[in-house]
């Protein structure tokens, strides 16, 4: 897939740390739904696993973030950053979006310092801790209102 956004720009001479993810944005009534951290606000999702989709990154990430399952019923976007991250050198993540649906929690979820919360959409903007994810609040709001 192409990358539709690119932040900061590439040290010629830097060793950037690689990391894919997919992450879903459910969207009911006008609110999205995230996780809060003790670090902030982040999109549904996580880092892709070797061997995995996208879509399966995304169902497990929601199940283990949240205990609901995820259904990924479209795509969004693809955006990278480069930057120097404290803990891990220089850093490229490259996230890809989707829409879709989350269920009801059908278990306890996995990562005990993540909280669901549903959160007014143009919220998201302030709200998310990383611009790559508002970014692709930004792009979602762009969709059909069909898919909000």
């Amino acid at each position: 897939m192409d990358i539709d956004k690119t932040f900061g720009a590439r040290e010629e001479k830097a060793l950037y740390y690689d990391r894919p993810g997919a992450y879903l944005l459910p969207v009911a009534d006008g609110r999205l739904a995230v996780v809060r951290t003790p670090k902030g606000y982040f999109l549904l999702g996580g880092g892709i696993d070797e061997g995995e989709s996208n879509e399966a990154c995304i169902v497990r990430e929601c199940m283990e973030e949240t205990g609901c399952p995820a259904l990924v019923e479209g795509y969004i976007g693809a955006a990278e950053t480069y930057c120097f991250h404290s803990q891990l050198g220089w850093f490229h993540p490259i996230q890809y979006y989707y829409f879709g649906k989350i269920g009801e929690r059908s278990s306890e979820p996995v990562e005990k310092d993540h909280t669901l919360e549903w959160i007014p959409i143009r919220e998201a903007e302030w709200k998310l801790n990383i611009r790559q994810q508002i970014w692709a609040v930004q792009r979602l709001l762009r969709l059909p209102a069909a898919f909000l």
